[in-house]
C-alpha cells in the first residue's frame, strides 16, 4: 500500500469529528429543510454557480449540523407530492450527507409528529394510547431512541449529540388535551421520562462503546437557570450539554450581554455541563419572496436596519459573547430554508427566506450571515487550550516502507499521546491511545484501509494537537 499526502490541512476537522473530545468550539447550522429544498427543485448556488448544499457550509468552517427527528409526520402525506421529512428516512439521508463532508451531527428529537416549542408538546400519536400510563410511555421512548441510535450505528452514521427533546420548558409527551389546557411543568411525570430517554443513550453507549452525548434544551437564555435548575434538582442530572434558544425577536428585552451574562451563571452555578446555542437566527431584509408568511419580524435597534451585512455583525457580536461566557458553540436555525414552489402547512414558500444566507435567487449572500463563522473572534484561552495547539502538525508516509510518519513541532510535552484515523463518514477505523514521539517524530505501519480521504489525529491531555487529511489510494 502507499500513501499520498495532500497538502489539505483542512480547517473543518476541528470543528467536526473531535469537537467532543477537544472541547472546541462549534459553529453550526440547522439544515433540517435542505432535502424538501432539494426535491422542490431549489438549486443553490456561490457566485451563480451551483453547489451542493452541504460542500458550501463545509467550506465556511460549519462543523455541526442539527437536524430535526419527527416520530411520524403524517401530516406531510397532504402536502406537495406526500413525500415525508424528518422522519427517519429522511432524517438518514441527512446524516449522510453531513458526514460526507466531515461535519459533526446533532440529532434533534421533537419527540412529537409535528413541532414541538414551549407553546406545544404534544405526544407522537403512535405512544396517544399510552400517554397516561407512565411505565408504558417511558419503555416506548425509551426503545425508541435506542433503537434509532442501534439502526444510525449500523449505518456508520451514528451522531455526536442527540436532544431529548425540542425547547422543552414546559415538559415533554403531553396529551393533546394537557397541551391545549395551559401551562403546565410537571416533575413527577417530567424526570421519569427524561431519565428513559437519557437511559436508552447511555445503555446505547455501554453497549457499542462509543460516546453521544446527550443535550437538553430549553428555550430563552432569561429562562434558562430556572429551567435547568429545575431539571438537576428533580434528578435528571445525566445529560452533558444545556441547550439554549435565543432569538432577539423572540426573546427581547434579553440583550446579548444577558446571553452572555445567562451562560456565565449556568457554568458556575453548574459546573460539568457545557452550555450550546442550539438556536439562533437574524434577518437580512424585511422583503419577502413567497405568500408564505415571514415568521421573524423584528430586529434589535443597534442592528438596524437589516441587511446582509448587518446579520453577519449580530451573529459575530453575540457569538463573540457568549463564547467569552464558556459557551462552546451557536447553530444558525435553517440557514438554507429558502422559497420554493412547495407548502408548508400555513403557506406556500418559505417562512424564513428573509432569514437564511442566500439572496432571492438562491446564490449566497455576499458579506452575508454566513461569514459569521469565518470571523477572526479573539478565542478566550480556555478554549485555545483545549485544542488549537500552536504545534506545527504533518502526516505523510514512505511509501517504500508503508509508514504512516506524524511529525509534531515543538516536541509535544506529554509522554503519551492518542492516534486517531477517522474515514470521510466519522467511523473511527483506528486508533492507539499510546503514542510515543521521539524527537517530534511518531512512525505508525500504515493499517489496511480501503482506498480514500482519511482524518488523522493526534490528542493531547487538553484535547486536539493536529490533525490532517490524507488520501489512502489503496493497494
Amino acid at each position: 500500500m502507499t500513501m499520498i499526502r495532500k497538502s489539505l490541512l483542512v480547517s473543518l476537522v476541528m470543528f467536526s469529528a473531535f469537537l467532543v473530545s477537544g472541547q472546541q468550539f462549534y459553529f453550526g447550522a440547522d439544515l433540517s429543510y435542505v432535502n424538501e429544498m432539494n426535491d422542490c427543485g431549489v438549486e443553490y448556488t456561490v457566485n451563480n454557480q451551483p453547489q451542493e448544499l452541504y460542500s458550501i457550509f463545509a467550506d465556511s468552517s460549519c462543523g455541526l449540523v442539527r437536524l430535526r427527528a419527527w416520530h411520524t409526520p403524517k401530516w406531510y402525506d397532504g402536502l406537495n407530492d406526500g413525500k415525508r421529512y424528518s422522519d427517519h428516512a429522511d432524517f438518514v439521508r441527512s446524516i449522510a450527507r453531513a458526514k460526507a463532508v466531515g461535519m459533526a451531527v446533532l440529532l434533534d428529537f421533537h419527540l412529537s409528529d409535528n413541532w414541538a416549542d414551549p407553546g406545544k408538546q404534544v405526544v407522537p400519536s403512535a405512544w396517544a394510547d399510552v400517554v397516561d400510563d407512565l411505565p408504558v410511555l417511558q419503555d416506548s421512548l425509551y426503545n425508541y431512541l435506542k433503537r434509532t441510535l442501534e439502526d444510525l450505528d449500523a449505518k456508520g452514521l451514528l451522531p455526536e449529540m442527540i436532544q431529548i427533546g425540542n425547547e422543552t420548558n414546559r415538559g415533554i409527551l403531553l396529551s393533546q388535551e394537557e397541551n391545549d389546557a395551559g401551562w403546565v411543568l410537571d416533575w413527577d411525570r417530567n424526570a421519569p421520562l427524561f431519565n428513559a430517554g437519557i437511559k436508552a443513550v447511555r445503555d446505547f453507549e455501554n453497549a457499542s462503546g462509543k460516546e453521544v452525548q446527550i443535550v437538553i434544551h430549553a428555550a430563552d437564555p432569561d429562562k434558562a437557570e430556572y429551567i435547568f435548575g429545575q431539571f438537576i434538582e428533580n434528578g435528571v442530572t445525566d445529560f452533558d450539554i444545556m441547550g439554549i434558544s435565543y432569538y432577539w425577536a423572540w426573546h427581547k428585552p434579553t440583550e446579548i450581554a444577558d446571553a452572555g451574562e445567562a451562560i456565565r451563571n449556568l457554568k458556575s452555578m453548574h459546573p460539568g455541563y457545557e452550555v450550546l446555542i442550539v438556536e439562533t437566527g437574524y434577518i437580512w431584509t424585511w422583503e419577502s419572496n413567497d405568500d408564505a408568511g415571514n415568521i421573524i419580524n423584528e430586529v434589535h435597534p443597534d442592528y438596524s436596519p437589516p441587511s446582509p451585512e448587518v446579520q453577519k455583525q449580530w451573529l459575530i457580536d453575540m457569538t463573540q459573547e457568549v463564547m467569552d461566557n464558556g459557551c462552546m458553540g451557536v447553530i444558525y436555525w435553517e440557514p438554507a430554508w429558502v422559497s420554493s414552489p412547495c407548502w408548508t402547512q400555513w403557506g406556500r414558500g418559505s417562512h424564513q427566506e428573509h432569514a437564511t444566507f442566500f439572496d432571492f435567487d438562491n446564490n449566497l449572500l455576499e458579506n452575508g450571515g454566513i461569514g459569521w463563522m469565518t470571523h477572526e473572534y479573539d478565542f478566550p484561552t480556555s478554549i485555545l487550550d483545549a485544542g488549537m495547539s500552536p504545534h506545527e502538525f504533518s502526516v505523510y508516509a514512505d511509501s517504500n516502507s508503508n509508514t504512516l510518519i506524524v511529525r509534531i513541532e515543538p516536541n509535544p510535552i506529554s509522554a503519551t499521546l492518542e492516534l486517531k484515523i477517522v474515514n470521510i463518514s466519522g467511523q473511527l477505523v483506528f486508533s492507539d491511545s499510546s503514542v510515543g514521539f521521539i524527537n517530534g517524530q511518531y512512525q505508525l505501519k500504515i493499517p489496511d484501509l480501503p482506498a480514500g480521504n482519511y482524518v488523522v489525529s493526534i490528542f493531547g491531555k487538553r484535547g486536539v494537537i493536529g490533525s490532517e487529511m490524507v488520501w489512502i489510494p489503496g493497494e
